[in-house]
């Protein structure tokens, strides 16, 4: 049955009317209600990365396939999505996709290397690199709809999350040509050749924000913004070089009501920044706790976090010790939807995020 949404709520108007918050199905779970910053029964929670490394029937299902080829493959795509919210009831699923996939998508020759991550076949390091960068065919991201397409008619009143890589983490890649530590070449444009590192940002922002958009049509009831690497900045820099791409990104999906969370590794002295880029809803890694972020963000953004995810390896004691002080700390804020801290480690035991899922719905 379709519930009223209270007057706060926004207009569904500019969604497609099958999208699940259109048609009621997701607008009124845990999760959404508590990113809307209101009171909700128990502790939404989901994790990041919860779909992927660390379950058996991910790693039958994608024998012998390529990592991006899964993420393109729909009806692959989203079983893997599925799987562990049948696993371990948490209260969302998150798209499996990687955050390189717009970059191929846009015609960037780019491979998951096993042991390595992303490799970028030629690094973006000139302005005649940036230059020649193809734009994003919206046809190109049709493996992606149909993906969360095929997620929402399975999930029923389980949300969606989509979610895209920040601008200044892929245009890390493309200037680093892969992972990086110190990101030295890319810091290095920043300072030394403004005018092509926010050419080459902005060009990352365009098809990011396409990639996001697509997601929420076809029916993601939320967002996450990752920057992985944006821990490495001074916030001088950040706010200098960096948040006028993340906000174009999450401008370019304003329109549409859904939250906007934005997560980062390290980047707890970024947190006011980045949620002033346009998130509704801050992410927060371990090294924070989370009425710490809750004061610095003044008091008035719900938050979602932020469990270390070194404690699943540390027994059911010392997790759900660590997890209580974690929901306590998240009582501060306007609203609270547990996470870890960064995502789930590849060789976690499945049944250790089974049970804290359980713990977390018991908990008052």
């Amino acid at each position: 049955m379709t519930t009223h949404a209270p007057a706060t709520e926004p207009t569904f108007a500019a969604l497609p009317a099958d999208h699940p918050l259109t048609d009621g199905r997701t607008g009124r779970s845990p999760l959404l209600t508590a990113y809307r910053g209101e009171p909700t029964t128990g502790h939404p929670v989901w994790f990041m990365r919860q779909a992927g490394r660390s379950l058996p029937e991910y790693l039958e299902v994608r024998r012998g396939i390529d990592m991006l080829q899964a993420c393109l493959t729909p009806d692959l795509a989203a079983e893997i999505t599925l799987q562990p919210v049948r696993r371990h009831r948490v209260d969302a699923a998150v798209l499996f996709s990687d955050i390189v996939v717009p970059l191929k998508l846009a015609g960037i020759g780019v491979e998951i290397v096993p042991g390595t991550g992303p490799v970028i076949d030629h690094p973006i390091r000139t302005a005649a690199d940036v230059a020649a960068l193809p734009e994003l065919d919206p046809a190109a991201l049709q493996p992606v709809i149909q993906a969360a397409a095929n997620c929402v008619q399975e999930l029923g009143a389980t949300p969606l999350i989509g979610f895209a890589g920040a601008p200044f983490t892929l245009a890390s890649y493309l200037v680093e040509g892969g992972p990086s530590r110190e990101h030295l070449r890319t810091k290095a444009l920043m300072h030394a050749d403004p005018e092509t590192w926010h050419a080459l940002a902005a060009w990352v922002g365009r098809i990011t924000g396409a990639f996001l958009r697509a997601q929420i049509l076809a029916g993601a009831s939320a967002v996450q913004l990752f920057d992985s690497w944006a821990g490495g900045l001074s916030l001088a820099d950040y706010q200098r070089f960096v948040a006028e791409h993340s906000a174009a990104v999450l401008a370019s999906v304003s329109d549409l009501p859904v939250p906007r969370v934005h997560f980062g590794v390290n980047t707890g002295e970024l947190l006011v920044a980045m949620r002033d880029t346009g998130a509704t809803v801050m992410g927060v890694d371990h090294r924070v706790p989370l009425d710490v972020a809750n004061e610095r963000l003044g008091g008035r953004t719900p938050l979602q976090g932020n469990i270390d995810p070194a404690l699943l390896f540390a027994g059911d004691d010392a997790l759900q010790a660590a997890t209580l002080d974690c929901l306590r700390a998240g009582r501060a804020a306007p609203g609270h939807v547990v996470n870890l801290g960064h995502g789930v480690p590849p060789d976690t035991d499945p049944e250790v995020l089974t049970r804290l899922v359980a713990f977390i719905h018991d908990q008052p």
